[in-house]
């Protein structure tokens, strides 16, 4: 990769590993230490989630219009100020504006990171994409262990830690991604077909794409949610479960030379890709609901981070090479939107749907969602091909 492209990883590793001080433990801080229902604490987390959209719109415009540099630097420095304020003050009321303003700047960051990589490096394609995949997920995996050493010694060190980390993450900016330049002739695969193109077909072939993208989250969060409780009322223990989501991590990043081949042999067919990963997704929720035990629902984890590996890094690529010159903050912004919406609503529709069935009729029913995502996958390019025929007459 080149450097510029290695300072863009290493900052969203920074970045990721600070909010890990941060969202692992929330739920626990809120109900354990202020004392709130989980209930309300998870109003709270909907209001940071819908934050993180307005913020994720919002970035990828300034971005458009600003640059990635200046729009980085305003989402770290909001961050920093919440951050700071909540170090001095973490009681209820504070604690929830400032993780609130968290979401909304987290929001403004990490669509310009995604932009500013397919910008920089346009001829990487979906490499570029993928090494932020694998930053974002190293950052997950280590930054939780570091979170819950921090907080062993007193919960509150946690919010200096984070500010730390965004101190680092600030100064990374600050000297290094004025520096970087988007490549002057960066154009879409859309408009080498049709140079005069109107920017509609692309925009309605990226909703359709995000459609399915949503969906995908939707069902992805139920990991983090329901099916945790299902776990452990099947007798899994709390240890044996983030032992699950330590395999997630590690599989992400030890995987890469098993998927390696069959990504280089389906380099310029992302869709293919899609289909496929998507395909491992089903398989691997159809496996989930029929878990009793504990080495089913590491088989179920090991099938999903094979999908997770060859979708994931897919969609901001198509997204980057979609969008229109001058639209890809924006368009980054919509593809984080709508991860955002998928994880903010997902545990709501879970859980209302184990209340009404059952935990084996819910993840059937929701996994019965991603054969939506597989007709969005095949029928996205539709606008894209129906304008190019227009043109042509």
């Amino acid at each position: 990769m080149p450097k510029k492209v290695w300072l863009l990883v290493i900052g969203m590793f920074v970045n990721v590993i600070g909010n890990s001080f941060l969202w692992p433990l929330n739920t626990i801080y809120m109900h354990e230490y202020l004392e709130k229902s989980l209930a309300v604490a998870g109003l709270v987390l909907m209001a940071n989630a819908g934050a993180g959209v307005i913020g994720n719109l919002l970035g990828g415009y300034l971005f458009d219009r600003i640059g990635g540099f200046k729009t980085i630097m305003a989402g770290i420095i909001i961050s920093i100020g919440a951050l700071a304020f909540l170090v001095y003050n973490h009681d209820w009321y504070p604690y929830i504006i400032m993780l609130t303003v968290l979401g909304f700047s987290g929001g403004i960051i990490f669509p310009s990171m995604f932009a500013m990589v397919g910008t920089v490096w346009p001829e990487g394609g979906r490499k570029a994409f993928n090494s932020i995949y694998l930053a974002q997920n190293v950052g997950v995996a280590i930054g939780p262990a570091l979170a819950g050493l921090v907080a062993s010694f007193h919960i509150d060190y946690i919010f200096a830690a984070n500010l730390l980390f965004y101190v680092l993450f600030l100064a990374l900016a600050f000297f290094s991604y004025r520096k970087l330049e988007i490549a002057p002739d960066r154009h879409t695969t859309v408009i080498r077909e049709a140079k005069r193109i109107k920017h509609k077909a692309p925009f309605y072939a990226l909703l359709i794409l995000v459609s399915g993208y949503l969906l995908t989250w939707l069902v992805y969060s139920q990991w983090s949610t329901t099916i945790s409780t299902h776990a452990l009322s099947l007798g899994v223990s709390l240890r044996e479960y983030s032992f699950i989501w330590t395999v997630n991590g590690l599989l992400i990043v030890i995987g890469q030379p098993i998927i390696r081949p069959l990504i280089r042999r389906l380099e310029n067919q992302l869709k293919t890709q899609m289909i496929i990963g998507t395909s491992i997704f089903i398989v691997s929720f159809i496996v989930v609901s029929f878990a009793g035990s504990f080495k089913m629902f590491i088989v179920s984890m090991v099938i999903l981070t094979f999908g997770e590996m060859i979708v994931w890094p897919v969609i901001p690529t198509l997204a980057s090479q979609l969008a229109p010159k001058g639209r890809d903050g924006f368009y980054q912004g919509i593809v984080n939107s709508a991860a955002t919406v998928g994880r903010m609503i997902g545990p709501f529709a879970g859980g209302v749907l184990v209340t009404i069935y059952d935990m084996k009729v819910m993840l059937l029913l929701l996994t019965s969602l991603m054969a939506i995502t597989l007709v969005t996958t095949l029928l996205y390019d539709r606008p894209l091909k129906s304008a190019v025929s227009k043109e042509i007459i």
